[in-house]
């Protein structure tokens, strides 16, 4: 693999488990380790190696992998050095390198159980999960009673989607065994992500009253009252987790969500501090910015440097941290330079939008469990670049107080012509105001689907006379709009000709032909606020965004419609239809 592909950067995917599995570089799974060294006969290998699991505990994988190299050099078929390797590897996020020396340990030590699981352990960091469940299963064969190979093959079957499988697996062990802590941790998790809140709790609260100290527990903790809107709660949960020892892994996603707590309280200097953590090199589910040079750092001056911003998380962030933009093109001046890196299908709006910038397609790639991001183009063209950062980091810079989110709307800019065309094009349309829907996110696995409400919900606000509803939804969405045709007797708009999901410049160009766009948080809505469109916005409980307002401070024409309950939609749905005949107006046909 290049060595541009191996360090990996983080991504802010705060997922409702940490290290669930554990760590092969965890204080129990190093001293197994020390007993199996002690059977070590060469008298230079074992102290190289007692002093790379020193490394190890001090999380210095580097030095620990030299010594490991070292024990190698004197003897190339010593097992328990190619897995001091493996595990000093993984930690600094080398997962092919570790992949392969685990497997060489694997060759030399076929009866060492702690191999077996190790290497199942990082096939599911790699989210090779079918392989991660036969290397737990085959584990398991050997060793049947074993707690954490037993906890570790329910999570690789959970991570599947057969997560009552990994349930019932999780419950008949704890049956018999019921005072390891984890599994209730784990099983706590799988409940929190189907939703059950109550049997979550539960399940966590047992793992700490068997494990007071396992942070993970009072992390999984912290982070569904997150969810569920108990910020202070949260917050408290997840400070004291990060008093614990922890793997490097665990406090960074840990950093991470005590970031998001930060923000959703409106503390939003501390948040965004905490918040890099995104780029941690030990950041799960991390994202690696393929990009040499230096990196922009706080406190670095912008005016007059050749930047590189490049866009980072899912499509809808790129255009919310894009805000930041004209702000930024302030600073650099007119002696300074700004590339911008984004994903493809925004390429022609943000030409249009930001003119004196070069605009570069970013190409989002897998290498070795690992989501790289890289930008084929950048050395096209002979532009230099003094310094780069992943767009989110110079928020820090530009939006450090509630007071530095500027009240001006339509920071991108659609094509006229075609918002002329969509005008005329809507005007074929039944009479009435022309409100945009969406009700969904393309991506709604896991925790996320909690945060979108289901398409029932939404009867009232569908049900309001005088009013033209326009389908802004992309993807599959033919069940709900024949529901709506069937049940409710209303027909959904459908704009002839555009591809929802690809034509993005487009799809801004119709938001801003419509009179009002209603709907949850995804790329689309980001669109059309961003673009200036009036917009009502269907917040989740607990969502950081709100920055601790009753407002959306990213869009100031955003109207924000709190979820007060958590995963209840109904009173916000409701207030919506209410709202939508006040702002239709007396004669239920003009806009307010």
């Amino acid at each position: 693999m290049p060595d541009a592909l191996k360090p990996p950067a983080g991504q802010p995917v705060r997922g409702a488990a940490a290290n669930l599995m554990g760590s092969s570089a965890s204080a129990n799974a190093l001293s197994l380790l020390r007993d199996v060294l002690a059977e070590q006969k060469n008298l230079r290998i074992a102290p190289l190696l007692e002093r790379a699991l020193a490394r190890i505990k001090a999380h210095k994988p580097d030095k620990a992998a030299d010594l490991a190299l070292e024990a190698l050099q004197i003897d190339e078929r010593c097992g328990i050095a190619w897995h001091v390797l493996a595990i000093a590897r993984e930690a600094t996020g080398d997962f092919v390198s570790s992949l392969n020396c685990y497997e060489a340990a694997l060759t030399l030590l076929p009866d060492d159980p702690e191999v077996l699981i190790n290497l199942g352990r990082l096939a599911f960091r790699m989210s090779m999960h079918p392989t991660a469940e036969q290397l737990f299963r085959h584990f398991l064969a050997k060793q049947p009673d074993h707690a954490e190979g037993m906890n570790n093959l329910a999570l690789a079957i959970g991570a599947q989607g057969r997560s009552q499988e990994a349930i019932d697996i999780l419950r008949e062990f704890i049956s018999l065994h019921p005072n390891h802590a984890n599994l209730w941790n784990s099983l706590g998790s799988l409940f929190s992500e189907e939703g059950d809140i109550g049997n979550a709790e539960v399940f966590y609260r047992e793992a700490l009253r068997l494990n007071p100290r396992l942070a993970r527990a009072r992390y999984n903790l912290g982070s569904m009252w997150l969810d569920t809107g108990d910020t202070l709660s949260a917050l408290e949960e997840v400070e004291t987790a990060l008093k614990t020892p922890l793997a490097s892994d665990e406090k960074a996603m840990m950093t991470m969500t005590r970031g998001l707590a930060q923000l959703t309280l409106g503390r939003i200097s501390e948040g965004w501090r905490n918040y890099e953590a995104r780029n941690d090199l030990n950041f799960p589910d991390s994202t690696y910015f393929a990009m040499s040079g230096p990196k922009w750092k706080l406190g670095l001056p912008l005016a007059g440097k050749s930047l590189l911003l490049i866009g980072e998380q899912g499509l809808g962030d790129e255009v919310l941290f894009a805000s930041i933009l004209p702000d930024v093109l302030e600073e650099l001046g007119p002696k300074g330079s700004l590339t911008l890196a984004v994903e493809p299908r925004l390429a022609p709006l943000f030409s249009r939008s930001f003119p004196s910038a070069r605009i570069e397609p970013h190409r989002t790639v897998s290498a070795a469990g690992r989501t790289v991001r890289l930008i084929p183009g950048l050395e096209e063209g002979g532009a230099s670049v003094q310094c780069w950062a992943p767009m989110a980091s110079l928020l820090r810079r530009f939006r450090d107080r509630l007071e530095d989110f500027p009240q001006r709307t339509g920071y991108l800019k659609p094509a006229l012509e075609r918002v002329a065309f969509w005008r005329e094009t809507l005007a074929s349309a039944p009479a009435g105001p022309k409100v945009g829907l969406l009700w969904k996110s393309a991506v709604l696995t896991g925790g996320r689907k909690r945060s979108f409400s289901p398409f029932e919900a939404w009867e009232p606000v569908l049900r309001t006379p005088g009013i033209v509803f326009v389908n802004l939804q992309y993807g599959d969405c033919e069940a709900e709009l024949q529901l709506a045709r069937e049940r409710y007797g209303v027909e959904i708009w459908n704009p002839p000709g555009i591809d929802l999901k690809q034509d993005l410049d487009d799809v801004t160009a119709l938001s801003c032909a419509l009179d009002l766009v209603v709907g949850f948080s995804n790329a689309t809505f980001n669109l059309a606020a961003a673009a200036g469109t009036p917009s009502w916005l269907i917040s989740a409980k607990g969502a950081w965004t709100p920055l601790g307002t009753d407002r959306y401070p990213w869009y100031p024409q955003v109207r924000l419609y709190p979820s007060v309950a958590y995963a209840e939609w109904e009173p916000v749905l409701e207030k919506i239809a209410a709202d939508l005949k006040v702002w239709l107006g007396p004669d239920e046909s003009q806009p307010g």
